[in-house]
């Protein structure tokens, strides 16, 4: 297995959170949404189909519980989840908590106005509470 970097677009707009059993997870620096962003530690995966079963077993198990503890945490109304990857080509997964009070309800959010970058205390409170709550998760 090659080496395994982060594409420099989730870098530069995301922020890391930890890592998962399969998935690096971050935070996306757009404080209007709770957003989190899971990329699997597969070099040169682009495709969902590409990881093995095994891996996308484990993928779905990560998302689906990383999401479900997130949307709590959040006291969300939905839970978006896609892989899209239409402006970076490496496999991840955006998780999405939408309340129908945001800006955009009930649109999507990409393409939608501004991102506004967390600042610090935002940022570190975020990363603080998300780590509690999946501390507490069965992610193996």
């Amino acid at each position: 297995m090659g080496s395994f970097d982060t594409d420099p677009q989730l870098v530069a707009d995301s922020y890391p959170v930890t890592e998962l059993p399969l998935c690096q997870l971050r935070l996306m620096d757009d404080a209007r949404f709770p957003w989190l962003v899971l990329i699997p530690r597969r070099p040169g995966t682009s495709e969902l189909f590409e990881l093995d079963a095994k891996d996308q077993q484990q993928l779905w198990r990560e998302v689906t519980t990383v999401g479900e503890a997130f949307l709590r945490l959040c006291k969300g109304d939905k839970l978006n989840v896609a892989s899209l990857g239409n402006m970076v080509a490496q496999l991840h997964v955006h998780v999405v908590v939408r309340r129908r009070s945001d800006a955009v309800w009930p649109k999507p959010v990409w393409g939608e106005g501004s991102a506004e970058p967390y600042d610090l205390d935002g940022l570190a409170s975020m990363r603080d509470h998300l780590l509690a709550q999946i501390d507490n998760l069965d992610l193996d």
